[in-house]
């Protein structure tokens, strides 16, 4: 891609707020960007090979939506944690082992995009996250859920396509969590904490595809409280 493509890009974004520069094959963050530290609310590079976001994405004190799906990130750099007005974070399918220990401080995230990646754990950096709305872990190497889950403020989990086989009865507590998505992973029944069903907020719980049998489900103590809480949700959205 030539220079002035690139600078009439720089030229929309410094109008529109947004630098959108996706599937051009991208191996490195447009340098360029730093002119634009204060403009941009919206960056989107996703689909392209970048391997590395440099530590100036920190200088972006004004961005609300950042967006990588389909690059080659192997890690994300501490400075991005910098950014206190982040609402959207899309990290689709790229190499991601682990989030920045600073990650918590992203105070205004609410929709976080983490499939397809190489995650092994729930990250605990998650639970300082107060306006948290959606998480999506699905197809990552995760294999069981730790009791700090209990503490994170989101309204839906994603953890679809994992290798969970057990998870911490903590997850019952969460105080917003209405939907859980556990559907293709490794549990046995005996493995799904009753009280998610008898004592807690949730009122979607998807789980096909695992080592039982859906109808198993309801024989289960608390299952019809659970059905209380799905139906009296359903009747609000329809």
């Amino acid at each position: 891609m030539g220079n002035s493509a690139l600078k009439a890009h720089l030229e929309t974004a410094q109008k529109t707020g947004v630098f959108q520069l996706t599937g051009k094959g991208l191996t490195e963050f447009p340098e360029d960007l730093q002119k634009l530290t204060t403009n941009l609310r919206t960056i989107d590079l996703s689909n392209n090979k970048i391997e590395v976001l440099p530590p100036l994405i920190g200088k972006f004190s004004f961005l609300k939506s950042l967006a990588l799906n389909n690059n080659k990130l192997t890690a994300l750099p501490e400075e991005l944690c910098k950014l206190k007005k982040l609402e959207t974070l899309h990290l689709n399918s790229n190499h991601l082992r682990q989030l920045p220990a600073a990650f918590g401080q992203l105070s205004a995230l609410k929709t976080l995009s983490l499939s397809g990646n190489q995650l092994r754990t729930v990250p605990t950096q998650l639970c300082g996250l107060r306006h948290l709305d959606v998480v999506d872990l699905s197809k990552n190497q995760i294999q069981n859920v730790p009791d700090t889950v209990g503490e994170l403020q989101a309204i839906e989990l994603n953890l679809n396509q994992n290798q969970i086989s057990q998870i911490s009865v903590q997850i019952s507590h969460c105080p917003r969590l209405k939907v859980l998505r556990l559907e293709e992973n490794c549990l046995e029944l005996s493995m799904l904490p009753q009280s998610i069903l008898s004592d807690s907020q949730i009122s979607l719980l998807a789980v096909e595809g695992n080592l039982f049998e859906i109808k198993k489900l309801r024989e289960l103590e608390g299952y019809d409280k659970y059905m209380e809480r799905f139906t009296a949700t359903k009747k609000k959205f329809a």
